[in-house]
């Protein structure tokens, strides 16, 4: 019988530390990069031996500056991989070198260990045990497999008789733990009873998946559960199909199939170059790359990462021709909406995806506001005077060219690039106002010669109304400005883009 780990995954809040840990410190391979099949939005990576063999994975599904969870019960909580025994000094050495905090060697159940954290916090254990690869790495003492995983449960016992459908057995008692043998890797359960509860977030694990040999085995185990305490689902991952189910401490478990792998759409000596999109979300697949976070792989070039006032995100094309269009979502959004938008502006545009540091009732804004049409009026000033210091830094930070810039924001976005042009002449050049509406009480006096503005408001919008102060303030100043009526409401539709795309390619000729 097929037994064992098949895969763990995370979650992290940095794609780009986390693949310079995974590939280039741990030097585990990138086999697949995909939009995930619960949220297609959601990058996921995968990493493993040379082939991606089950029981070598671990994934991560990427919640870009994303809250972290919290480790508690019903997670699990450490990841150990398999080293070469006489490789644990090397292993110390590259992680001082590296500046990867580290603890050990110290014996752990019987075995030497060497604890390190990645860039999100999540302890990765390096455990000296001669278990061969399924298809080797190039480095000599790179990890092997997965060696265990640890789960905190408040009821060990139970936590034990569930692994027991999935081929465990046990193997020892120590202290709080015990350990579950299948015929490849152990699971480490250690009763946690009265610990804080698990969170989700980043830096937390996810789950663990256990391998099935095949999709029989999917069907017999679901059967064998129809009886438990719990909800089970079946999914189809194109890589291997899966069942989902909690054991009775709360631990999200999956049993996955072997087959077909990662090379169903791949070449082997391609894995993980290529970023597939969910079958399901094909009609989406142009609009999902440009809205998936990019990294770069170990030497490779890369954008600089620079500590500015707001969280950002860049997308660069194949072909970047130096522009750059700077996004600000409207309420609820996030740095990324508006990406697909600005692409079909100007496809070799670089984008870059600012995101609004005020909340309302957990959606994202610019600022605070008391009702529909009153705002916090420090507030604006407030954000304004930090988003005029972010452009200053990006432009020093990542080499822009202020010429050469575009400010396109939506709705509340919108609201907040239109204050910033009267309370900071200059920072702001080129502007695209989408449903824009005046949101100063008392807009200051301002020389806008030289700044060009698209705005646009649609004729049922119900804030429309409120756009008529704007236009007349914008006015006064001596803006270039391009006032445009469309057919919509306050959602975007497709004349945005078109009357968009005409007037940026007359503004920047």
């Amino acid at each position: 019988m097929t037994t064992g780990i098949h895969h763990v995954t995370a979650l992290t809040r940095d794609v780009q530390r986390n693949v310079d840990f995974y590939l280039g410190f741990l030097g585990l391979r990138l086999v697949k990069r995909t939009g995930g099949y619960e949220d297609a939005e959601q990058l996921h990576l995968f990493y493993g031996d040379q082939l991606g063999s089950p029981g070598s994975l671990v994934t991560f599904l990427v919640w870009q500056d994303g809250s972290p969870g919290r480790v508690g019960l019903g997670q699990v909580s450490e990841i150990a991989f398999a080293i070469p025994r006489a490789s644990i000094g090397d292993w110390l050495q590259r992680a001082i070198a590296a500046g990867v905090p580290a603890t050990g060697p110290a014996r752990e159940l019987g075995e030497t260990v060497l604890r390190l954290r990645d860039p999100d916090g999540i302890i990765v254990k390096l455990v000296g045990a001669d278990l061969p690869a399924t298809a080797p790495l190039a480095d000599p003492i790179a990890p092997t497999r997965i060696r265990s995983v640890t789960i905190l449960t408040e009821d060990a016992e139970a936590t034990a008789r569930f692994a027991e459908r999935f081929g465990y057995r046990e193997a020892l008692r120590d202290g709080p733990f015990i350990r579950m043998a299948s015929d490849r890797d152990v699971i480490d359960l250690r009763q946690s009873a009265g610990f804080v509860i698990g969170g989700p977030g980043t830096g937390v694990f996810d789950h663990v998946a256990f391998r099935a040999p095949d999709v029989e085995a999917v069907r017999r185990m679901r059967l064998g559960l129809r009886d438990h305490d719990g909800l089970t689902n079946v999914h189809d991952r194109k890589y291997f199909l899966s069942l989902y189910v909690r054991e009775p401490a709360g631990t999200l478990f999956e049993y996955a199939t072997d087959a077909p792998g990662f090379t169903v759409d791949e070449e082997p000596e391609h894995l993980g170059e290529t970023l597939m999109i969910p079958p399901s979300d094909g009609a989406r697949a142009e609009e999902l790359r440009v809205i998936l976070p990019q990294f770069a792989l170990p030497g490779e070039e890369r954008m600089p990462a620079r500590d500015l006032p707001f969280i950002h995100r860049f997308h660069v094309p194949d072909d970047p021709d130096g522009s750059v269009i700077v996004l600000l979502h409207g309420t609820g959004g996030d740095e990324a909406d508006l990406m697909p938008l600005a692409a079909r502006l100007d496809p070799r545009a670089t984008l870059l995806g600012v995101r609004g540091r005020s909340t309302e009732e957990g959606t994202l804004r610019w600022f605070r506001r008391f009702d529909p049409v009153t705002y916090d009026q420090e507030d604006i000033r407030a954000e304004a005077t930090a988003f005029a210091a972010f452009v200053e830094g990006a432009i020093s930070g990542y080499g822009l060219d202020p010429d050469r810039m575009t400010f396109l924001g939506y709705s509340n976005g919108a609201n907040l690039l239109a204050a910033i042009l009267r309370l900071h002449p200059g920072v702001v050049r080129r502007a695209i106002l989408l449903r824009g509406v005046e949101v100063l009480d008392a807009p200051p006096a301002a020389d806008l010669a030289g700044t060009r503005v698209l705005l646009t408001r649609g004729e049922h919008d119900p804030f429309g109304a409120l756009t008529e102060a704007l236009v007349a303030s914008l006015d006064a100043a001596g803006a270039e400005l391009d006032a445009r009526t469309i057919d919509a409401g306050h959602e975007l539709s497709p004349e945005d883009t078109g009357v968009a795309r005409s007037w940026l390619a007359a503004a920047t000729a």
